[in-house]
Parts: C-alpha cells; sequence; structure tokens
C-alpha cells in the first residue's frame, strides 16, 4: 500500500468491496486509519476481534474480500474520483451535516458531487411514486418551484416520475440549490432521462451517495438510500404513492426519526394515490398547496402559491366543466358523455379539442387535466 495514496481512496475501494454491508464497512473503518481498515479486509492485516468474528461466521467473506481487493486499487478508485469530480468523506468530516453525521444509520463513507453547504438551508424532501398522473407531477413541480422560491432546499432520490418533477420544479428558481441522494455511483445518473438533472443540481446544490463511482443502479440499493434521505429533510411530503410504493418505505424512515410527513390527497379511483390516501387516513399532515409545507415549516407562507403565466386559450362552457371534471380525478369519455349528455361522436371531439390545445391528456382510455405547471414536470 502506497503512503502517497490519500485515505479517501483506501475508503473508495473499500466501499465497493463484493458482499461489503453498511455494518461490516462501519466495522472496518471506526478507530482505525483506512489503510489499516483496507488491508484487515484484503487479508494483508490481522483483522480486528469484531472482523474475525464476521469471517468464521462466513467462511467465504475473507476470501471474496480479498477477490476484491485485487479490483479495487485504491490509488485508482481514488483517481477514478477526482475524476468524476467526487468528494470521498466520512461523517467526522465538517461538511457533513450534523442531521446526517450523528444519525444512527449515517454510512461509514460519504461520496458527494457538488456543495453539501446548500443543506444549511431549511429542508424538505418530496418523494412519490415513478409511475405518476400527469396531475401528480404538475404538483410535484409546483412544490418544488415554490418552495425554492421560499429559499428551502428540495430534496429527493431522483428517481423518475415524482422525484424529477419535483427538482426540474425547484431548478426552475434561478437561485434554487437542490438536493438528491442516489442509489449508485455518481457518475452513472440513472434513469438516463435524468442525466441533465443529475448535472444540474450537482452544479447547484449537491448529489449525495453511500456508493462508489462505477457503482451500477442496482435495485437493493435504493432502498437503502432512503434512510439517508430522511434523515437529511425537516418535513417530508408525498405527492402520489401507490399501497405499497417505495416511497413509503421513507415515510418509515422519517417516521422512525419523528419528522413530519405530509401526503397530498389523491382521487379515490386513481391507484397512485392509495398510499397517500391512507397516509392521510393514518395521520399525515395534508398538504394541498405550498403554504401548507411553509407553515409545517414554521415559515412565512403568505406570499406561496403565486399564479403562473399560462398562454393556452381560456376555457368556457361545456369545455371549463370537462376540464373541470377531469382535473378532479381523470375521466373515460364514457363519463364525459354522462357528464355532457353528448353523443359518443361530438363527446370525442369535445376530448379531442381540449386535448390539441393542451388541457386534457389520454392515457390508455383515460383523460387527465394538465395544468400551468405541466411543462416543467
Amino acid at each position: 500500500m502506497s503512503s502517497d495514496v490519500p485515505d479517501a481512496g483506501y475508503l473508495a475501494a473499500l466501499a465497493g468491496f463484493d458482499r461489503m454491508t453498511v455494518g461490516r464497512l462501519r466495522h472496518l473503518v471506526r478507530g482505525r486509519p483506512a489503510p489499516e481498515a483496507y488491508g484487515m479486509a484484503a487479508g494483508t492485516h490481522r483483522p480486528s476481534p469484531a472482523i474475525a468474528a464476521v469471517f468464521a461466521k462466513d467462511c467465504t467473506l475473507a476470501e471474496a474480500w480479498r477477490q476484491s481487493a485485487q479490483r479495487r486499487d485504491p490509488r485508482e478508485c481514488w483517481e477514478a474520483s477526482v475524476a468524476a469530480g467526487v468528494r470521498v468523506l466520512t461523517p467526522a468530516d465538517p461538511s457533513v451535516p450534523p442531521q446526517l453525521s450523528t444519525d444512527p444509520a449515517c454510512p461509514a463513507v460519504l461520496f458527494v458531487r457538488g456543495n453539501l453547504g446548500a443543506l444549511d438551508a431549511r429542508r424538505v424532501g418530496i418523494v412519490g411514486t415513478r409511475n405518476a398522473t400527469q396531475a401528480g407531477r404538475a404538483t410535484a413541480a409546483r412544490f418544488g418551484c415554490e418552495l425554492a422560491e421560499a429559499g428551502v432546499v428540495v430534496l429527493s432520490g431522483l428517481a423518475r416520475g415524482i422525484d424529477a418533477a419535483a427538482h426540474r420544479g425547484a431548478l426552475s428558481c434561478p437561485t434554487a440549490t437542490p438536493a438528491a441522494v442516489v442509489g449508485c455511483g455518481l457518475d452513472r445518473p440513472y434513469p438516463k432521462q435524468n442525466s441533465d438533472l443529475w448535472d444540474a443540481i450537482a452544479a447547484r446544490g449537491v448529489l449525495i451517495s453511500e456508493w462508489p463511482v462505477g457503482t451500477s443502479p442496482d435495485p437493493f440499493r435504493f432502498p437503502l438510500r432512503n434512510r439517508i434521505l430522511a434523515a437529511l429533510v425537516e418535513v417530508l411530503v408525498v405527492v402520489e404513492s401507490r399501497d405499497r410504493g417505495g416511497s413509503l418505505i421513507t415515510v418509515r424512515e422519517a417516521a422512525d426519526r419523528s419528522i413530519d410527513v405530509m401526503a397530498v390527497p389523491g382521487s379515490v379511483h386513481s391507484r397512485a394515490s392509495e398510499g397517500t390516501n391512507k397516509l392521510l387516513a393514518d395521520g399525515a399532515i395534508a398538504a394541498t398547496e405550498t403554504a401548507d409545507v411553509l407553515m409545517a415549516l414554521g415559515l412565512d407562507h403568505r406570499r406561496a402559491g403565486r399564479a403562473r403565466f399560462d398562454a393556452r386559450t381560456p376555457l368556457a362552457g361545456v369545455d371549463a366543466d370537462v376540464y373541470a371534471a377531469c382535473r378532479e380525478s381523470p375521466r373515460t369519455i364514457d363519463a364525459i358523455m354522462l357528464l355532457t349528455g353528448a353523443a359518443i361522436g361530438e363527446a370525442a371531439m369535445l376530448l379531442a379539442r381540449l386535448e390539441g390545445a393542451g388541457w386534457l391528456i389520454e392515457t390508455g382510455g383515460w383523460f387527465e387535466a394538465v395544468d400551468e405547471w405541466a411543462e416543467l414536470a
């Protein structure tokens, strides 16, 4: 092991070992220099009693780590981090926010791209389903923008759907400093369509991961990142969630930390709102507008919720009635026929006119309202 390789190189190498868990990494690095911890895992240093006990329980682990050490050279891991613009930190680093560094579940190693100082401001997490409705994405974008305008940092897990919409909304505010916690290496934007969001958040705020550069977005990593997200926020807002949605993992992590959980009410006919409506029934705070979230933070909410310019031609008459109905909840053409009394041909033309003008969007035979925030979602 070379003495001119910084500790960050050894930590980055260790974090990428096969079968390395949060607990094992914490045992390795606690109270000892990073090169020594790496040597214990690589088999070149005598293991501590705790690590020896782990090896005794799993006789294949020591060999797996020795093989990992052959592939993960500390110098190469350090150089890869530098090339990706990623800093490698431990919770003891003074730049790590105390609400994370003192959290019992804080990772032993953190990978950061951007400015952790962004998290010095007030912080709200916005999460929800990947398979969001148009209305849900627009709501997330509106909340993201208006919270950013109020000086609040918007955090999410940067998944598609609600997470991405919230951050696109936040980034529409020139002064926004958003943050995200992701479940892969910071050089592996996921999903690919969010690559622009990754770069924008890193440039104006901060991206955080517990996984070293080069780590692929494996499914098991995403639930793990939710504890970090929950530790960083002051209020968690769930915009849309199915009854078994992954965002409910974040809700549980937030509840374990006594963090206020808010939910956006949704249609009882929408599967995307099953989870959020259940949260409300179980006692979550309703978030119907940004002012509700600001009030939960104890901030001035009187100027929240400003109108957004809408370039579409204003609606009137039956068009306005149909739009209002679809804004309440998605409708089928049969429901529109019942509402208006129109024949099927007339109803189809009415819906086509509203869709062509940008007021409605059709998905699988259901017509959803498109509000003025849709362009950001």
